[in-house]
């Protein structure tokens, strides 16, 4: 992975982070009370230049972030200096709504044609991708990636022990850009396709872009949506705890994106591009296989 030099015409973003869970009460099996703690969801509807483009259920932690890594993902915005700002306020909107302004530099061309067309997927809370989902297909280019089975098992461990909010709280989903062996971001939310979404932001913000040694990871199943998101973003191989859906599996055999599923301790099941997968089975001997239940 590669750190690109930053443009100078960065858009400004505000810092409206939000408080990520909240403490309620509950009774337990044995009919005592206790406190908890809870994910925080919100909704946060997005204005592009004043057009009103799309409510997003979320955590709140980089609400920013998240906006710009949806309009990339979308493929509303090809390039982060097109947007000017993204002003984020959590009492601007209609029913306890967060409002999130866009805007743009010169506008976007044919807005209206380009979100009339939306697929709504199997995202948790709101996911959507405006257009015709196959049709940037054949234009990706993918890095020709490769994984060790020892890498993997390492990728696996550092997930294992980063401190989350689904610890704490549960209920969230967590995704996890890695380079070699350093994790670079790790973002949860209240939707796989959000906390993806704040990645492709701050990748854009960070000036980083993908190569060969980049690895994407989600705690999510892999859909369609995730397939082609972790492919916009250059990323050829995805790892998820979970397993893969129909669509996403035909989608990353046409891109010859690797996608490894089920990944938990030594377990690990390699769905497509096999090539990419460099075993050393000696490795899962003793391991403790076990399917994750999302």
């Amino acid at each position: 992975m590669s750190t690109a030099s930053i443009s100078t015409v960065l858009p400004h973003l505000t810092q409206a982070q939000a408080e990520l869970t909240r403490h309620i009460e509950v009774v337990n099996e044995h009919g005592v009370r206790e406190p908890v703690s809870i994910p925080a969801e919100r909704a946060l509807t997005v204005y592009v230049d004043k057009r009103e483009i799309v409510t997003l259920m979320t955590l709140g932690a980089h609400p920013e972030l998240l906006v710009l890594g949806y309009l990339r993902n979308q493929r509303l915005v090809g390039d982060v200096s097109e947007v000017e700002s993204i002003t984020v306020d959590w009492d601007a909107g209609e029913d306890g709504a967060g409002v999130a302004a866009v805007k743009t530099r010169h506008g976007i061309a044919d807005i209206q044609a380009r979100t009339e067309k939306r697929v709504v997927t199997t995202g948790c809370g709101q996911g959507s991708v405006f257009g015709d989902l196959m049709g940037e297909i054949d234009s990706l280019q993918l890095p020709d990636a490769r994984i060790s089975q020892a890498r993997l098992y390492g990728l696996l461990s550092a997930i294992r022990v980063q401190e989350t909010t689904y610890k704490s709280a549960g209920s969230v989903h967590g995704c996890a850009l890695f380079s070699g062996e350093s994790m670079q971001v790790f973002v949860e939310d209240v939707g796989r396709h959000n906390a993806i979404d704040t990645i492709a932001g701050w990748m854009w913000m960070q000036g980083v872009t993908s190569d060969a040694d980049s690895i994407f990871y989600t705690t999510g199943r892999l859909t369609s949506e995730m397939v082609m998101k972790s492919a916009q973003m250059g990323v050829a191989v995805v790892v998820s705890r979970s397993g893969i859906t129909q669509m996403g599996y035909d989608l990353a055999t046409r891109l010859q994106l690797c996608t490894i599923g089920r990944a938990t301790n030594k377990h690990f099941l390699c769905y497509t591009a096999f090539e990419c997968l460099q075993l050393d089975p000696s490795l899962a001997s003793g391991g403790v296989h076990k399917v994750a239940h999302i």
